[in-house]
């Protein structure tokens, strides 16, 4: 019995650090290494292969590679690239606390989704209250936000759009395609990996790659680029481990909890280690919308609303995006684990 408490407490511990320490890993990452296209195609390449070796191992099973299972999956992955890569972009252009603000407010956005698209019932009256408390601390950030910058928030509006997309539409086709845990974590990373290639172009990025190349010659090799990467990426597989076994190893109100306290993590310690973080004042408003997605998972618990919004509730509890929130998100259950996270 003693084990098992160790064992479900180190579980617990772990996913706790690997949630709270992601998304600034990944803002570190990209401050260091400004190629947010190549970072997740890193990271996806990091995922993929970690699952397939594990396989290999025997640690894990997950379904085998096919190809027709692959173009079913096919829209879900393209809008799990387009949640990262804007997720990654923010991150480039705005600070930690800019992303979790945003990535807060995603309740919001699904409620009015759920309620107008799917034709669910009306939030109850506790969970109009927590969407107005969210909405209430975002518009404070937003407005004392000295950081603003026009770029920044266009990202952030876009990974906002591509994330409630995701919740929305994109888990319910998913589901029925029978993958399990790890073969959704497979399929999502691979073909990612895939599109990757494909956004480098259309953006221009590879040029820049290219050009920083040949710029610094032999000296292209920068040890603190290297190891803020192989951080960003180990984190992104550790988070999808972690964030699996802790969710089998508990119960889901705990789990959620955890979740919480995880988001109140990384805002003490975006504060204590660096200065990229928000005002005073816009610290309160971000605490304010942590406060109003509490009182969110709250009233969606007691009062059972629909699926779609108690699984906003579940990728908040995850705590990410994703890898770059994913997050657990990013780990494939945008989250997962990604289980947002980005």
């Amino acid at each position: 019995m003693a084990k098992l408490v160790n064992a479900t407490g180190s579980l617990v511990i772990g996913y706790a650090l690997c949630s709270s320490l992601l998304a600034i890993i990944n803002k570190y990452a990209i401050t260091k290494f400004s190629y947010p296209g190549l970072l997740t195609a890193l990271q996806y390449l990091t995922s993929v292969s970690g699952v397939w070796m594990l396989g290999k191992f025997g640690l894990l099973y997950h379904d085998p590679f096919n190809f027709q299972t692959a173009k079913k999956f096919a829209p879900a992955a393209f809008v799990f690239y387009l949640a990262i890569f804007t997720n990654t972009h923010l991150l480039k252009h705005a600070n930690v606390d800019t992303f979790i603000v945003f990535r807060s407010l995603t309740p919001l956005l699904v409620a009015i989704a759920d309620t107008t698209f799917r034709k669910q019932p009306c939030p109850s009256k506790l969970t109009f209250v927590a969407l107005v408390t969210i909405l209430g601390g975002a518009v404070g950030y937003v407005m004392t936000d000295s950081a603003f910058t026009l770029t920044a928030y266009s990202w952030a509006v876009a990974y906002l759009v591509t994330i409630t997309t995701e919740m929305v539409y994109i888990k319910h086709m998913v589901t029925n395609l029978g993958l399990n845990t790890w073969g959704f974590v497979f399929y999502n990373n691979l073909l990612s990996l895939i599109i990757a290639p494909v956004f480098s172009f259309l953006t221009g990025e590879h040029l820049s790659v290219f050009r920083a190349i040949e710029s610094r010659g032999q000296s292209w090799f920068e040890l603190d680029a290297f190891v803020a990467v192989s951080l960003s990426c180990v984190f992104g597989l550790l988070i999808s481990f972690f964030g699996f076994a802790a969710r089998k190893a508990i119960s889901a109100t705990a789990f959620t909890v955890t979740g919480v306290v995880n988001k109140f993590l990384t805002v003490a310690i975006n504060v204590m280690i660096w200065d990229k973080h928000a005002s005073s004042f816009g610290l309160v408003c971000l605490l304010f919308t942590l406060a109003g997605g509490v009182l969110y998972q709250q009233s969606v618990t007691t009062k059972g609303n629909s699926p779609v919004q108690r699984e906003a509730v579940a990728k908040q509890g995850k705590g990410d995006d994703d890898r770059i929130e994913l997050d657990e998100e990013k780990q494939g259950l945008i989250s997962s684990p990604k289980d947002s996270n980005v």
